[in-house]
């Protein structure tokens, strides 16, 4: 009974810490993102799945043109995906005859299918503490594997 004991805690302590080193990988390094939704068509169509790295918008390194998952500033239950378009400091044309610059510490996000998408021309600028990861790679359609880089 001992040894089997012994193999029992033993195994388990291999879970715990496997499962520990990839709870640490999905939080803080990357993950895999299931989009849905038809904002960012046709770059990512809905049920496509992403591979998004966490260090970028950790340190404020994201660029326009980066393709990013942030919480939602309307809903902070959902994500969004959307691409970055203006950076703090830019000048983004809202209207015919209007605009808006993005303030210190926000991005404005603006889904590739403009037609249908609720973005920053919506809801405003964007807090960059809502972004949590940037898209690197889609993973899943296997015959559209590609890169996000602008």
């Amino acid at each position: 009974m001992r040894p089997f004991l012994a193999k029992l805690i033993g195994s388990v302590g291999y879970i715990i810490q496997y499962g520990c080193m990839a709870h640490c990988t999905f939080e803080y390094l990357g993950d895999f993102v299931v989009c849905t939704g038809p904002s960012m068509e046709p770059t990512i169509y809905s049920e496509d799945i992403l591979f998004a790295e966490h260090l970028t918008p950790k340190y404020r390194k994201v660029q326009r043109g980066d393709i990013v998952i942030a919480k939602c500033p309307t809903n902070p239950k959902q994500f969004i995906c959307k691409r970055i378009t203006g950076l703090p400091g830019d000048q983004i044309k809202t209207g015919f005859a209007s605009s808006e610059i993005v303030p210190r510490g926000h991005v404005w996000l603006e889904g590739d299918n403009r037609s249908n998408s609720s973005d920053s021309r919506s809801y405003g600028p964007v807090p960059q503490g809502l972004i949590r990861s940037r898209a690197l790679f889609k993973v899943w359609p296997l015959n559209d594997v590609s890169s996000l880089k602008n």
